[in-house]
């Protein structure tokens, strides 16, 4: 015979102690607290609940848990009254998870005695639709997802690798990209710069990706910076954004844009692309190298040739420009691991991946501890310069 909703309850009672709201609040003003854990619906949640509380519906419990707290750890498990808080207690027992406990009359109760109590911002019932994939995800959820919303990303350069970079980081939903691009859409762009269109021949690369992106998620605001950014111009220019995301083409822009990081310090995505090969990395200002630890010296222009004179396959800015989006993400949520400190190299004639662990050079021109950090003339620079030997690898 199936057992009622109120034998259930008894059992559970049984096996799962409770704590009473004084005694938590008490641990909580101590800094003693245990983590808790709220298992009532999305719409319960939006209306309040106890500060620090990590939520985890009911539903999604046996699957979530492992993401959010040990088999040893102390769990307080909260919703509504303390029933379905001491059913969900009875599940993590069976899985392992022994010392849990149910807060006694649930979130009523810490309420009504006059508790604090967190009303969170929330998604709204469209924004939760479209990236409800992103909410699934532990490391990212609702709160992650609202991060990513509230984030401004600077692309600099709207052509084969900003064009991924930006489709991706737009569809993800980060709230604020700046695109800056003086060019215009040319036929020869369209075999690998996938944000612009055929007719858009002609128009500025920065209102062909606006105009692609707003198609794409009306929710984003696009930022158009039409001009050469220079050392007049770059450090006004990323003072506003939260990530700089560099897919230039040239050295003394790559040049302008690693000190300008630095100086502004500013976390900087990087990639690189020629005919089969992509590099990429992420430099975190004093914490992990820089691209100056990665090349010290500018090659001599007849080794360095551009997409437009030795060739670029049109598929490989997708991989790139998609590292280049996952990485910026990664940075703007504070989640995994990123390149920093790694040079990812991609062979796409090979379908292979080699990772070059990058040192920190102490003797950095940019970032050494005796470094006297300026502008310079880049172009001048990148132009004169004779060949020296220039990554610094770890093995």
């Amino acid at each position: 015979m199936a057992r009622s909703y109120q034998d259930l309850l008894a059992t559970a009672r049984e096996q799962v102690p409770e704590v009473q709201v004084p005694d938590l609040a008490s641990r909580r003003e101590a800094g003693d607290a245990p983590l808790v854990i709220d298992v009532r619906e999305q719409s319960e949640w939006d209306e309040g609940h106890i500060p620090g509380a990590v939520h985890i519906p009911r539903s999604f419990l046996e699957s979530r848990i492992a993401g959010v707290a040990r088999p040893d750890q102390e769990i307080v498990l909260a919703c509504a009254s303390g029933n379905r808080s001491l059913l969900a207690g009875t599940t993590l027992r069976q899985m392992g998870f022994e010392n849990v406990t149910s807060l006694a009359g649930g979130f009523q109760r810490w309420k009504q005695s006059g508790q604090d109590f967190d009303v969170p911002r929330t998604l709204t019932p469209e924004q939760r639709s479209r990236y409800s994939r992103h909410v699934l995800i532990p490391e990212v959820g609702e709160e992650g997802q609202l991060k990513l919303l509230d984030s401004k990303a600077l692309l600099v350069g709207a052509g084969a690798l900003g064009s991924p970079a930006a489709f991706y980081l737009a569809a993800a939903g980060v709230g604020t990209l700046g695109l800056v691009d003086d060019d215009v859409v040319d036929a020869s762009n369209l075999q690998r710069q996938i944000i612009h269109t055929t007719d858009r021949v002609g128009m500025n690369k920065g209102e062909s990706a606006r105009t692609s992106i707003e198609a794409l998620n009306p929710g984003v605001t696009v930022n158009t910076h039409q001009f050469r950014v220079d050392k007049s111009n770059v450090l006004d220019l990323i003072a506003d954004y939260d990530v700089i995301i560099d897919g230039t083409d040239n050295f003394p822009t790559r040049y302008l844009m690693n000190d300008a990081a630095l100086m502004a310090r500013k976390p900087l995505v990087h990639a690189s692309i020629l005919r089969f090969e992509g590099h990429a990395s992420v430099f975190r200002p004093y914490d992990g190298p820089c691209y100056r630890c990665l090349f010290p010296e500018p090659p001599p222009p007849d080794m360095a040739p551009s997409c437009g004179e030795a060739g670029v396959l049109g598929v490989l800015p997708g991989v790139m420009g998609g590292i280049m989006a996952t990485e910026a993400i990664k940075l703007l949520l504070g989640i995994g691991d990123t390149l920093s400190g790694r040079l990812l190299i991609y062979d796409a004639l090979e379908m292979s991946f080699t990772e070059l662990k990058i040192r920190r050079d102490p003797d950095c021109p940019a970032c050494g501890p005796e470094a006297r950090l300026e502008f310079r003339d880049y172009d001048a620079w990148c132009a004169g310069v004779p060949a020296q030997s220039s990554i610094a690898v770890g093995a």
